[in-house]
């Protein structure tokens, strides 16, 4: 609307500019008979006549390309308002939860079989075959999962020995560094056990959690895909919103707490 009212002003003030110098041809037309002269009309008055109109074809010009302006506007509203409309939906059909999930194999097509490792330092296991990764929370170059949504988490890994007498394998699953839990086989005469662990966590955004191969130790994998490393986001953890929570005391009670509220808080 308002795009439209500056058009129509500026075509107003157009006809108006050229309305002033038909009358002021007239006028000087009759002043000229009346003199004798030979000019239309004084030099002056056409000049800002002429001026008036030239500024009026501009504001009539400025009139047009804000109409066109007006259009382009409205056409990104209306995609604007389709994309919008696809977010929502793609929001009611995942529930508005943010979607995180992956899972990897150590062994990737075209590697020959055998054993990772050993190394003279603990290193994080690069689980480079990914067979899923929603989110792209997984790198596969590093074998790093990268926490991109504050939450809990669950994580499970499996480990697959060296097949050699007696066994020498030791992973172990960290958080920022920190080992949580672990798979071992370092004892025995047999070479083909295999082994898994799980854990869920917390996390924050930002923290790692890898799959380590102990230093000195060895896995194998071949195209049976004996080691692997998933892990998925359970719920996420949203700030508290005045939500009645459990504490427990030094003695065993637990008591419901209720929120405070301040002056001011709704």
């Amino acid at each position: 609307m308002i795009l439209q009212e500056r058009f129509q002003k500026a075509l107003r003030m157009k006809g108006f500019a050229v309305f002033l110098m038909a009358l002021c041809c007239c006028l000087s037309g009759t002043q000229g008979d009346h003199d004798n002269q030979k000019a239309c009309c004084p030099s002056d008055t056409c000049s800002l006549m002429k001026e008036l109109i030239s500024i009026a074809e501009k504001l009539g010009s400025m009139g047009e390309k804000l109409g066109t302006m007006g259009d382009n506007l409205r056409l990104m509203e209306t995609r604007l308002q389709t994309s919008e409309n696809e977010v929502e939906e793609l929001k009611r059909l995942t529930g508005g939860r943010p979607q995180v999930a992956f899972s990897a194999t150590l062994w990737e097509t075209g590697d020959a079989p055998g054993n990772t490792g050993p190394f003279t330092t603990p290193i994080p296991l690069q689980y480079k075959k990914v067979f899923s990764n929603t989110g792209s929370s997984y790198n596969p170059a590093t074998g790093i999962f990268t926490a991109t949504v504050k939450g809990m988490y669950y994580f499970h890994f499996t480990m697959m020995n060296n097949l050699n007498t007696p066994p020498n394998s030791v992973v172990c699953l960290t958080k920022n560094g920190q080992r949580l839990v672990s798979v071992w086989d370092t004892v025995g005469t047999d070479a083909h056990d295999s082994g898994s662990n799980a854990v869920v966590i917390p996390l924050e955004v930002g923290d790692n959690v890898c799959v380590e191969l102990q230093a000195n130790r060895l896995v194998h994998d071949d195209i049976m895909n004996y080691n692997t490393f998933s892990g998925f986001l359970l719920f996420p953890i949203r700030k508290p919103q005045g939500d009645f929570h459990r504490t427990h005391t030094s003695d065993g009670l637990s008591l419901l707490a209720v929120p405070q509220c301040r002056m001011g808080d709704p």
